[in-house]
């Protein structure tokens, strides 16, 4: 199958499409192209995004959206010259506003606008029925990480910091453990935002980072969220470190540059700290995600883990920006031959369960 996967997560930067080509357990990455969101769609996101708001606004964002995903679809067609008639399916994430784990979640961006404007058939809304069977509803690309990393002899974690930070622990005998560690980019994103006025939505090369110093007694005071030490399967979103999050390290009053900073250095220690408690054997860590573009995240972590080999998903010919969306794909191709694709083991499911909805 030829499928395209949409994906747009917690870092709201954008829509990232990922073509995929997919024969059995062969994986070939057609095109990928990320449509960057405008401000304002970023604050329409944030405005229903675990916040008070009206049904008529998450019911008008959830159409437009559709229309944004369409056109990115079309969109990576025309540059990268492929024929829309050559994809057999679309599989789409949608945008998480709420996600209460192991009880609701809800991903929006129309897929039946989709499906009309493109022409092809839409597999959505992936993490309900996992709720439904008694899971977290997250994480789902687990299973894809199994698909693309396991190694018979060397046991392998793929960590992707996306807007929050996860990772699947592959044993060398085939076993899954897979959770959020904690933030990825989401806070670090939200105070460059407020520190540069709204001229940069990322800290760029880590410079803001690299120009503070990490206020440790904050940094402590964080790490004592019993979060990271309870045992997964746990999964987190903009509901634990969304605006409140990011106003209490307001409230610290200390220098946006330190709070860039310590924030950075929270994103890479909760990661070691899920990798020491709860995936202490491994040897080899493959990394995605906009995060892996961070120097400093990337730096802190390698410094946190002395012993543990550090590749890039790019290593092993899967583009760091595309994981997640080349994921979906996969996950949709999945659904669409009524196969289940989420790992029991990853989200606390009491069964395997085909994922999805679909669109024709």
């Amino acid at each position: 199958m030829r499928v395209a996967g949409i994906m747009s997560g917690t870092s709201l930067d954008g829509v990232d499409v990922a073509i995929v080509d997919i024969e059995g357990r062969r994986i070939k990455t057609v095109a990928f192209l990320t449509t960057p969101y405008t401000s304002a769609m970023r604050r329409a996101i944030l405005d229903v995004s675990n916040a008070t708001t009206t049904t008529a606004s998450i019911s008008r964002l959830s159409f437009r959206l559709g229309e944004t995903y369409a056109k990115a679809v079309l969109q990576i067609c025309r540059r990268h010259r492929v024929a829309l008639d050559s994809i057999d399916l679309i599989g789409c994430h949608g945008q998480t506003i709420y996600h209460e784990s192991g009880r609701n979640t809800l991903q929006i961006g129309e897929a039946a606008v989709i499906a009309e404007r493109t022409g092809i058939p839409v597999v959505s809304d992936f993490r309900t029925r996992d709720i439904a069977a008694g899971g977290q509803g997250a994480p789902l690309v687990p299973f894809v990480d199994y698909l693309l990393f396991r190694h018979r002899s060397r046991n392998r974690v793929a960590l992707n910091i996306g807007g929050i930070a996860n990772i699947t622990a592959i044993s060398k005998k085939g076993e899954v453990v897979a959770f959020d560690t904690g933030p990825g980019n989401m806070v670090i994103d939200a105070l460059t935002v407020i520190h540069t006025k709204g001229k940069q939505t990322f800290d760029r090369g880590g410079r803001l980072a690299a120009a503070g110093r990490v206020d440790q007694e904050l940094l402590d005071r964080l790490l004592e969220d019993p979060y990271y030490a309870r045992r997964p399967p746990k999964s987190v979103g903009r509901e634990q470190y969304g605006a409140e999050f990011v106003q209490r390290l307001l409230d610290s009053k200390l220098p946006l540059p330190d709070l860039i900073s310590t924030a950075t250095t929270l994103t890479a220690a909760t990661v070691s700290i899920g990798l020491s408690r709860f995936a202490p054997a491994c040897e080899e860590l493959i990394v995605s995600g906009g995060g892996s573009h961070n120097p400093q995240i990337v730096g802190r972590l390698a410094a946190f883990l002395p012993n543990v080999a550090m590749a890039t998903s790019a290593d092993y010919g899967i583009d760091v920006d595309a994981k997640e969306a080349i994921a979906f794909a996969i996950l949709a191709s999945q659904t669409w031959r009524r196969r289940p694709s989420n790992l029991p083991s990853a989200t606390g499911a009491r069964r395997s369960v085909v994922l999805g909805k679909i669109t024709y």
